[in-house]
């Protein structure tokens, strides 16, 4: 199942917070303590003879215009096989915490650009829906502005055949098993067991496990 990354691939995580994780901007090849470390790691482990090289150019507190304007530097200039961008929750928490909301179709009108770039590259790619989990209480009001642009996430993955990674019923599903706060505790950033459920579902996605 795992051809789809290929042998010598180099895999490029792209995105904000989540995606950086505290990786160390001074070392290219750290990937941060977050899903990004945990999906390399693990399709290591399972296929070391394919060589592949992991990179992460995640950015605390990026929105989608943020990654338009670093995407030669960060993405293209670096000739990865696959990129997977996982970008959305910034452009729904700006709107909520400092009065600088990003509409739907600006949305769409960026992240489809970021998509046209990287498909003409030729390189694969994966999306990474947002989620948010009402924690504190006051996220659940998020929804009005951040289920639209998921839907647009899921929209522009089949309009560019690339491989999803349904990250809010995934969340929503877990918080039945365990409180909310207990994968991801300001109800955005998760916690390690949250990050290892997105590195699971990356995983699948891209059919390096069952």
């Amino acid at each position: 199942m795992s051809a789809w990354i290929g042998q010598g691939d180099v895999v490029l995580f792209q995105g904000d917070s989540i995606t950086d994780a505290g990786r160390i901007r001074d070392n290219e090849n750290d990937l941060g303590k977050g899903y990004a470390l945990m999906a390399a790691a693990q399709f290591s482990a399972k296929y070391p003879e394919k060589q592949v090289q992991f990179l992460n150019r995640g950015i605390s507190g990026n929105r989608v215009v943020d990654l338009q304007q670093r995407w030669d530097q960060d993405c293209l200039n670096l000739k990865p096989n696959l990129v997977s961008i996982y970008i959305g929750i910034n452009d729904t928490w700006r709107r909520y915490d400092r009065n600088d909301p990003t509409s739907t179709d600006k949305f769409e009108i960026g992240y489809r650009d970021l998509l046209t770039q990287t498909a003409e590259s030729g390189a694969k790619i994966v999306l990474i829906e947002p989620f948010v989990l009402p924690v504190p209480e006051d996220r659940k009001l998020w929804r009005e502005d951040l289920d639209p642009k998921i839907t647009v996430v899921r929209e522009l993955a089949r309009e560019f055949d690339a491989r999803l990674v349904c990250l809010d019923g995934l969340f929503a599903q877990a918080s039945t098993r365990a409180e909310s706060a207990f994968w991801a505790p300001d109800g955005v950033h998760p916690s390690p067991a949250g990050h290892a459920l997105i590195a699971k579902a990356w995983l699948q996605a891209v059919g390096a496990i069952e």
